[in-house]
């Protein structure tokens, strides 16, 4: 179904107020939720995170009191829509578990979104950080079992791998050259500014949950993993930021922030089996809609521009949940050397290719200086176990097998930087045996 949003009623701005008991609602079972069902949760979090961030940004620059009044009211009503969404999330549900439907939401979405990309530039910048989030997955799927005793596939339920992919130690760059070539605003399609906002979203808020939630286990290695792959998640809101148009108005920004809303609750209303999420996701729509109205209504009157110029006249769908595991071990298989070039024309190269002065080396290897927490993740699980016990949970040595086959050494096993030795005393890890 397709239709036009510009012209759809929401419900009234005076209307969205809620009660406190109807903004903190019961949350899911952790145990019967469909893992995407937990995945649009998430999505719809950093969505809901992203558009209130940006109306304080738009805030502090706007002159117009009456603007800045219009905003505040929109802002509040959303801050509350995020309570909503994110105390969905039930106080059972621990925060690895949590992590493993994040990186679900990065791997799938990412890879839908790469499909589903008209920009060929974009397309292969999705793709690239598709490979890392994969890696993050597996990282964390490890800890999950070592500490919590969960089979990872209790979460993701078998709708996405468990794999190494380009290790995580590598994914540390400068960050300078993660900036990417932006989309002209002028002639870059709707889809394409609302791909780029809905995986900023998704990405921005992955680096804040791990930045707030990392420190809350008291194992240090897994302490440091989470702090190591949040600074890859600050490296990927970097990168997919810089695919913005620059110059885009705030008044654009901010039609194009509802306008992701609107197609993002949308998207999760029509592809939802819950029933509860269900009715959250619609009436959300329905208070988007209202949000949409105001921000074409701004930009017709301060800019006198047609918002149908900027987002089209039709919903978009960016961000539909289903299995990704062909696409994604394609991708793993064709494009796991893949790297930055870190050249002024922002394209990207294979490891084979670089100088041994590419820049990223510096950092990788003064992060590095005493090891990177996530290949000792796999060090010490091997070390008290003798076995990758993902691996072994999700049956998956036939695929790493074939990887091995096709000459990926770099993907197929992690260096051997840590000895059994340093981790004798294994009761200090927490342990669970299975």
């Amino acid at each position: 179904m397709t239709f036009n949003p510009l012209k759809e009623k929401g419900i009234s701005l005076d209307k969205q107020i809620r009660s406190w008991y109807k903004i903190v609602k019961r949350p899911f079972d952790k145990h019967k939720v469909d893992c995407y069902t937990r995945t649009r949760q998430i999505l719809m979090n950093g969505i809901e995170v992203e558009a209130w961030n940006f109306k304080h940004a738009f805030a502090r620059f706007c002159p117009d009191a009456d603007v800045c009044k219009t905003i505040a009211e929109i802002r509040r009503i959303e801050d509350t829509q995020q309570t909503t969404v994110n105390w969905m999330t039930p106080a059972e549900q621990s925060v690895l578990e949590t992590t493993l439907g994040y990186e679900q939401v990065a791997v799938d979405l990412t890879a839908w979104l790469a499909q589903n990309e008209p920009d060929e530039y974009v397309k292969e910048t999705f793709d690239f950080g598709l490979l890392e989030d994969f890696d993050h997955l597996y990282r964390y799927s490890q800890w999950a079992y070592m500490i919590h005793g969960i089979d990872p596939n209790d979460i993701v339920q078998h709708q996405t791998d468990i794999l190494v992919s380009r290790p995580t130690q590598n994914h540390h760059n400068d960050n300078k050259i993660r900036l990417r070539k932006h989309y002209d605003r002028k002639i870059a399609s709707p889809q394409t500014k609302v791909n780029i906002l809905t995986l900023v979203s998704g990405e921005q808020q992955t680096h804040n949950f791990y930045a707030e939630h990392g420190m809350m286990y008291g194992n240090d290695d897994l302490r440091r993993t989470y702090g190591e792959i949040c600074d890859v998640e600050e490296e990927h809101v970097s990168m997919y930021e810089s695919l913005i148009d620059p110059e885009e108005t705030m008044y654009e920004k901010l039609l194009l922030h509802e306008f992701t809303e609107v197609c993002t609750y949308y998207n999760c209303y029509k592809d939802e089996q819950d029933e509860q999420l269900k009715i959250i996701w619609e009436e959300f729509l329905a208070f988007e809609l209202e949000h949409l109205r105001i921000a074409s209504d701004l930009i017709k009157k301060h800019e006198k521009r047609d918002p149908e110029e900027i987002i089209g006249n039709e919903i978009i769908e960016p961000c539909h949940f289903e299995s990704q595991k062909e696409y994604v071990a394609n991708i793993l298989i064709n494009e796991v050397d893949k790297r930055l070039d870190g050249t002024d024309d922002k394209s990207y190269t294979t490891i084979d290719k670089l100088s041994d002065n590419w820049p990223s080396y510096e950092v990788q290897e003064k992060f590095g200086e005493d090891g990177a927490p996530t290949e000792k993740t796999i060090q010490l699980i091997t070390t008290a176990t003798g076995r990758d016990i993902v691996f072994g949970a999700s049956k998956l040595i036939k695929k790493q097998s074939e990887l091995i086959e096709r000459g990926l050494e770099e993907i197929a096993q992690a260096p051997d930087t840590v000895s059994a030795d340093d981790y004798k005393d294994m009761e200090s890890l927490d342990i669970v045996e299975l």
